[in-house]
């Protein structure tokens, strides 16, 4: 099992969303993120190098950008961000991945 922790900024990028998104977020990189966060799914994916993050986990529209250390087993999410159509905001501006 994986131990998780949320940066301080990804901490403040969850309390931008709503609180029924909070809830849905936290229990999704739980559920996701616990147990082989490496593993591509449908909802998790490998990003192209980028100045962000690894991986990319999907939840409804919010995307949650997490980097995995394997030997420490320790995942960490740096981003939480919300796409619509094709453009992706974190913090309330768009970001280039």
């Amino acid at each position: 099992m994986y131990d998780i922790k949320l940066t301080p900024e990804s901490f403040d990028d969850l309390h931008c969303l709503k609180r029924v998104e909070q809830t849905e977020v936290l229990s999704g990189i739980k559920a996701q993120l616990s147990f082989e966060p490496t593993v591509e799914t449908r909802n998790r994916k490998r990003l192209r190098p980028n100045r962000l993050a690894e991986w990319e986990l999907r939840i409804r529209e919010v995307r949650v950008f997490y980097d995995v250390d394997e030997r420490a087993g320790r995942v960490k999410v740096v981003a939480i961000g919300c796409k619509k159509g094709t453009r992706l905001f974190i913090r309330g501006e768009e970001y280039e991945l």
